[in-house]
């Protein structure tokens, strides 16, 4: 029996209607930029499976670490010990991360590393005698599954079902250059109205939402006017961290800093699941005092798992090679010539890109949201290319080790599909 049916018997799989969509597709392999299927095609991950796998596929330089890494120390309690591993990766991370990150708190994922974050807002306010139960969130941002996450994300085909239980957000446009003035209004009108505990967001790319890019002159203008105000500010790196705006973190592109951190998907390098919530030392500092009660009683059984630190530490190592940074700025220059491209094709709306991520846009009349994803999904497939457009939208971001002749393989793809657009 092929994978692909036993899979079908008790499976219940992510993002997916099993009515309509019942198969599929079992991978066996996955080395480099490829996936291979259990009938021995292959296809180029031009999406780093969900934008973890950012080295490649079972990386050699990364899997030889995590193996040895597993003779020496699997797992074991974070809360009473600690060990090499954590305390290793906790000083490259403050070596890569903006200057004001002090501190290090581990999780499992992005989800529960922006779960986190809130609480360590509300918490440090609490602690502060402070009661604010509100946050202000971008529209159309996406932060993850869970209560909270979901709370300050706005897409509603995720969360539609969950609104009546989620927390109060304050919902804000994006800055696209052209409105940055009324923004700050919004939110000193907000401030005015309610007690604000903190403003989450997707620093420049918001990724669910298309990938779209945000002015990076009036995000600066809007964290500002949080710091003037005493509210903290958490920025979403889930997708953006790790190199794939161009610098290690989107924001780095960013002169004002964010107070506290997500990190998840590319920090393990698509090894074993991690994520790492990070802070200044003031956030830190507000959790000290005699009582227990003022500490950060939040916990997940493997935080800090030793496995997953190997991997990070490596692929931080090779986020830091010259090999790695030329190939980003390779990547980059690659994208940007693409985009001119095809920018004035008919069947494309608009484009973007930065660093390693490029958004395409298409010009179309398709109503419903998964009709054209769905075509194109299959088309790519079909042609040996992993895509997973969002909506109308199609967008690439490769692993950094992909090579010219595989870039332009996908890019030769996506111009084919304009003909089925």
């Amino acid at each position: 029996m092929s994978l692909k049916s036993r899979d079908k018997k008790h499976l219940w799989h992510p993002l997916k209607q099993h009515q309509t969509h019942p198969d599929s597709l079992a991978i066996v392999k996955a080395k480099g930029c490829h996936l291979f299927d259990e009938d021995g095609n292959s296809y180029i991950d031009a999406i780093s499976s969900w934008y973890t796998c950012m080295y490649g596929h079972s990386n050699d330089f990364i899997t030889k670490r995590v193996s040895e890494q597993m003779q020496s120390l699997d797992q074991i309690m974070f809360s009473d010990f600690t060990h090499e591993p954590a305390i290793e990766l906790s000083e490259k991370l403050i070596e890569i991360l903006p200057d004001n990150q002090n501190r290090i708190f581990f999780n499992d994922n992005g989800s529960t590393a922006v779960e986190a974050a809130i609480k360590m807002a509300l918490q440090y306010y609490f602690n502060k005698g402070e009661k604010r139960s509100s946050f202000i969130a971008f529209e159309n941002g996406f932060h993850g599954d869970t209560f909270g996450a979901m709370s300050v994300s706005g897409l509603s085909v995720y969360n539609g079902p969950f609104e009546d239980f989620l927390m109060t957000i304050h919902r804000i446009p994006v800055p696209d250059g052209t409105n940055t003035e009324a923004i700050l209004n919004e939110i000193q009108t907000i401030i005015d109205s309610d007690l604000i505990a903190g403003f989450i967001y997707e620093p420049l790319v918001q990724g669910a939402a298309g990938m779209k890019i945000h002015d990076s002159k009036g995000l600066n203008e809007i964290l500002n006017c949080f710091k003037s105000n005493d509210i903290l500010t958490i920025a979403d790196e889930v997708m953006t961290g790790f190199g794939k705006t161009g610098r290690y973190f989107a924001s780095d592109h960013i002169r004002t800093k964010p107070d506290i951190i997500c990190l998840s998907k590319a920090l393990t390098a698509g090894q074993v699941p991690m994520a790492i919530t990070s802070c200044t030392e003031t956030i830190y500092k507000a959790f000290l005092g005699e009582s227990i009660a003022t500490g950060f009683m939040h916990c997940h059984t493997y935080s800090a798992n030793s496995i997953a630190c190997a991997a990070a530490i490596a692929g931080i190592e090779l986020l830091q090679s010259d090999t790695i940074q030329k190939n980003i700025t390779r990547i980059s220059n690659a994208h940007k010539a693409f985009e001119s491209r095809i920018q004035n094709h008919p069947k494309v709306k608009s484009t973007r890109s930065i660093g390693v991520i490029l958004a395409i846009d298409l010009n179309t009349t398709a109503q419903r949201y998964g009709d054209l994803r769905d075509k194109l999904l299959a088309f790519f497939m079909k042609n040996g290319v992993f895509l997973r457009p969002l909506g109308n939208t199609i967008y690439i971001q490769p692993p950094f080790i992909i090579s010219e002749d595989e870039l332009d393989s996908v890019y030769k793809i996506i111009e084919d599909s304009l003909e089925i657009v």
